[in-house]
């Protein structure tokens, strides 16, 4: 998956990696040399005591460490925007994914989990990436070009490393595979922590109302001691192997001066040879190290990329159609013929076999008791769910033949909890329409009983409005939400339980500002206040996602025992009459 994922998207930068490549080669090959140079230094200038000698080998030893220095600086600095490329490219596709998936695969993540994916799992991979390149291209040089180089400087001593490299890679390998599957559950635990900060943060209202702050602490520090289990356990294999790491190094420090000796005593190896290779042999356990700090990473960027991958190998439920339909004859016109909706893994669907058609003009109300389907059948609309079976039109075209905007342009949908952005107003009334006019704007906001408290504000259209909507009251939001949609002039408008939070005066209000601007529009109001719907066209009601009745307010009161008592749990005989 990690390899699968890079090779992806650092496919448009094959120029800045090879110049890396490039640079890195050069700037280990120019450490190499400095050993060697040193060693020269030594025979042939501090032994014979030439300082002429020692002078001219030194500045070749400062013109290679010139060299090295401007080509690792180089590297660095492409390696360094190769990989923050790459981050920002992953994200976008995270992103971009996420923006393609309906609410049902939403809620297969989860929210908090696509969070961590696109944050802290593209920040793993990224690091990896930048490692590679600082790191990882010059340690598998160093370690061959070192290996070479020690073999020059005396081939009976190097038989020291068929013993020394071996252990030390058994010792890393040995520890990495422990740590594998540590960093899997590391990552679940940062997703755990992420939702229930999100709760938290969510629900503070809540919390507080029912003083269960206590409870909510120790929920929090549950999942971070879970979180910190898991560190420690991976921080006591990274305490281990580095200590194991360098114990090797030294006990092969050691075995080198103390063969050594005996090989400049018989007269086989020089002074400066001996130098050189104990530099030699530092630069190869050096590149060992490197890549040990990299195979280190490897597990847990290889975790990060397979969960970034189920991201964007899941293939949306609600996909676009080969050669979508981006234009319409009519307008104001929705069907659903024989709909059926089933969650994956349900028994029995929610919808079933819903029959509506909804005309401009005509004002459709959908009625019934929790959990009777009425949301998720307005939901099938807008394509936040595909209908599982019969077909959903929108002015004589499958929805699912629509293009996404064309859907969009035809279809107004105001939500049940309606979700404003951080700006102001006017930034929140223009989500749908970015070229609308202040002259609009306020039109909207007087249709959605809006303009009173928008003006009292001292900025107006301007006033800031913060995440979700939190700075003003519900109804407010909800009539924020309204006008949003209003100012789009969409041919069919969908209000699910849009007006719960207002009043009843302000509620009337409204439906009699709605019924003169939505005038040659089809309107599908979904409610649970009797009063709200009792005026309208038609009336659907629905009962464990059946119709059980179709009709007028007087006429349902008559022969639909469901509705009828709706009715009667909200109003008295007389008041429903």
């Amino acid at each position: 998956m990690l390899i699968r994922l890079l090779r992806t998207h650092l496919k448009p930068y094959p120029t800045q990696i090879s110049l890396v490549v490039l640079l890195q080669l050069i700037s280990t090959i120019a450490t190499l040399y400095l050993p060697t140079l040193n060693a020269d230094i030594i025979d042939g200038g501090v032994v014979t005591g030439d300082t002429g000698y020692i002078m001219k080998i030194g500045g070749v030893m400062l013109a290679v460490t010139l060299v090295q220095v401007v080509c690792s600086v180089i590297a660095v600095y492409f390696g360094a925007r190769v990989a923050m490329a790459l981050g920002r490219d992953v994200r976008a596709a995270i992103f971009g994914q996420v923006q393609r998936f309906s609410a049902q695969e939403v809620g297969i993540f989860g929210a908090p989990s696509l969070i961590t994916r696109t944050t802290n799992d593209v920040q793993q991979v990224q690091m990896l990436t930048l490692m590679t390149f600082t790191l990882m291209v010059a340690a598998p040089i160093m370690m061959v070009g070192g290996i070479v180089m020690a073999l020059r400087q005396d081939v009976p001593l190097s038989a020291l490393l068929l013993l020394i490299v071996p252990v030390l890679i058994g010792i890393v390998a040995l520890i990495i595979i422990r740590m594998r599957p540590n960093f899997r559950v590391m990552q679940e635990r940062m997703d755990q922590i992420n939702r229930v900060m999100r709760e938290q943060i969510t629900g503070i209202r809540v919390i507080r109302a029912f003083v269960r702050d206590d409870h909510e602490r120790a929920r929090y520090a549950g999942a971070s001691t879970e979180l910190m289990d898991v560190s420690v356990r991976v921080g006591r294999l990274m305490a281990i192997m580095f200590p194991a790491v360098m114990m090797v190094i030294n006990v092969s420090s050691v075995a080198v001066l103390w063969f050594g000796a005996g090989r400049i005593d018989s007269g086989g190896m020089q002074i400066g040879a001996l130098t050189a290779f104990l530099s030699y042999l530092m630069q190869i356990l050096m590149a060992v190290m490197m890549a040990t700090f990299m195979f280190v990473m490897i597990p847990r960027a290889e975790v990060s990329a397979e969960r970034i991958e189920e991201v964007l190998d899941t293939e949306p439920s609600v996909k676009i159609a080969d050669n979508p339909v981006t234009a319409l004859g009519s307008r104001g016109h929705l069907e659903l013929r024989d709909v059926d909706f089933r969650y994956p893994g349900a028994e029995d669907p929610v919808v079933h076999g819903v029959d509506l058609v909804a005309r401009p003009g005509e004002t459709t109300a959908i009625i019934g008791s929790t959990g009777s389907g009425k949301t998720t059948l307005l939901n099938l609309v807008p394509r936040l769910f595909d209908a599982t079976g019969g077909e959903v039109l929108v002015d004589g075209v499958n929805v699912r033949d629509l293009h996404p905007e064309t859907l969009s342009d035809a279809v107004g949908f105001v939500p049940q909890k309606p979700y404003l952005f951080s700006g102001t107003v006017a930034s929140n009334l223009r989500y749908g329409k970015p070229d609308a006019t202040d002259e609009e704007l306020w039109q909207a906001l007087e249709t959605a009983q809006a303009r009173d408290f928008v003006e009292q504000m001292p900025e107006g259209l301007d006033a800031p409005i913060s995440q979700g909507g939190t700075n003003v009251s519900g109804g407010q939001r909800q009539r924020l939400a309204i006008a949003r949609v209003l100012v789009r002039k969409p041919g069919i408008y969908l209000f699910d339980d849009s007006f719960s939070a207002l009043d009843y005066t302000t509620d009337a209000n409204l439906r009699r500002a709605l019924a003169r601007e939505t005038a040659d529009a089809a309107v599908v109001i979904v409610a649970q206040r009797v009063s709200t719907i009792r005026d309208a066209d038609r009336i659907i009601v629905l009962d464990e996602g059946r119709v059980v009745g179709d009709g007028r307010h007087a006429d349902l009161m008559d022969g639909n025992e469901t509705y009828r008592e709706i009715v009667l749990s909200q109003l008295t005989e007389q008041e429903a009459m």
